[in-house]
């Protein structure tokens, strides 16, 4: 594989291309750190230049180069902005970064007015996006979420060598599907795996100690650490606030100068986790009054690379809730809406809301061939009574069609154009 091999995002690429043509919406770039932001406007400029935009008529600002530090004062970033913007001509404008900037609420705002300019933004953290800068901005922003690799770019990526899906599958769970981690495996399927450790744990601290531990309300970093941990050890799995604080105190050791955790504190903590998104929440809801349950949430995680870098190998359960986490992820890229469904006393993993307002339902599990097993992931979908496509997703290789519920190999879901 070689190394810094930018992957072609195309479903990122097409709406950056849908929303060219008003240019007075911005476009905000949100996802967490390292996923691929920058290089995607990288990518989109060179499509610019391609086209003929002119270098003078693109201005592109990292704000986290100390080159560019002074630029973080918001009057400086607009002052410098609209000094360097061509008269009678479109500027494109990208600020990578933009939540470090003070004030780049009304910052980004007043570039917007400006009717030469098409402003591009990125940020890793949800305080792009505050409660009132909906405000400032009117409604004039477009927010296009990103995630580190689908399985389907990771394939891709990879599909020069002679590995099997599995393999690759098997690759992608463990060695991280940020789009970097690539450069430490070849087509021969051999893993530098010392470099894949040593990147995620520069991803990892990055994430921790920029966007997270930068908040007022996250002090400690020992009690944060136990979080995480819990977190990525309980991925898919049912938890209240309560629940959360008994274990960590409980069953995540105390070292003799670590304070114990309370359930306001691990609110904050949580929220801080989302919003860097490195977690994100799924809370459920009853499918027959479709009423939000204020129960047990879950959380599934950005990165499955990340926990097999903190917490090592995985149980027969583990497995099954990482692939319930891949198959989140991706309804999320999809678009979709999700919550945890809830029916009588029984759960149904996802319940998914298209853009369009459809609903599906997805069970996962790794495998169904117990007919044990296969009873019980199918008997929710069963109690459904509505007409909306459910699906029973595992990697059984068998396809098969119960009485209207599909059953399809994950990785054939996966792959699917």
């Amino acid at each position: 594989m070689p190394e810094n091999k930018e992957i072609f995002r195309p479903d990122y690429f097409a709406d950056l291309e849908r929303h060219r043509v008003a240019p007075d919406l911005i476009k905000m770039v949100t996802g967490v750190r390292r996923c691929g932001k920058s290089t995607i406007l990288k990518m989109y400029q060179d499509k610019l230049r391609s086209e003929g935009i002119k270098d003078d008529q693109i201005q592109s600002i990292g704000l986290e180069d100390f080159e560019n530090k002074p630029l973080l004062d918001g009057a400086k970033l607009h002052e410098f902005v609209t000094a360097h913007i061509k008269k009678d001509t479109m500027n494109y404008v990208f600020l990578d970064e933009v939540q470090l900037v003070s004030e780049f609420g009304e910052v980004i705002n007043s570039l917007r007015l400006r009717e030469n300019i098409d402003l591009y933004v990125t940020g890793s953290n949800s305080s792009l996006l505050p409660g009132r800068l909906p405000k400032i901005l009117g409604g004039r922003y477009v927010q296009i979420h990103m995630f580190p690799l689908s399985f389907k770019e990771y394939n891709s990526a990879c599909s020069s060598g002679s590995n099997s899906v599995d393999t690759v599958f098997q690759h992608y769970l463990e060695y991280s599907s940020f789009p970097e981690a690539l450069v430490y495996w070849n087509t021969a399927g051999v893993t530098d795996k010392q470099g894949v450790r040593e990147y995620l744990s520069h991803i990892y601290e990055s994430i921790i100690m920029r966007d997270v531990m930068q908040r007022d309300d996250v002090k400690e970093l020992p009690q944060l650490t136990r979080v995480v941990n819990f977190l990525f050890s309980n991925i898919g799995s049912e938890t209240s606030i309560n629940n959360m604080v008994g274990v960590i105190n409980n069953e995540f050791k105390l070292k003799p100068n670590d304070k114990k955790l309370y359930a306001p504190i691990l609110e904050k903590y949580l929220e801080a986790l989302v919003d860097s998104f490195v977690f994100y929440k799924a809370d459920k809801q009853h499918i027959s009054s479709k009423e939000l349950l204020r129960t047990n949430s879950k959380y599934y995680a950005v990165d499955a690379g990340l926990r097999y870098y903190l917490l090592g190998g995985t149980s027969k359960t583990d497995a099954g809730h990482l692939l319930e986490n891949v198959v989140y992820l991706e309804l999320m890229r999809r678009g979709y809406k999700i919550k945890v469904g809830k029916i009588d006393n029984k759960e149904i993993d996802f319940v998914a809301q298209k853009p369009g307002g459809q609903i599906e339902y997805y069970q996962i599990a790794q495998s169904v061939m117990d007919e044990n097993t296969l009873a019980r992931e199918l008997d929710p979908l069963q109690m459904i009574k509505d007409n909306y496509p459910k699906f029973l997703l595992t990697r059984d290789y068998d396809r098969n069609n119960y009485m209207g519920i599909q059953h399809i190999n994950v990785l054939d879901w996966l792959l699917e154009k």
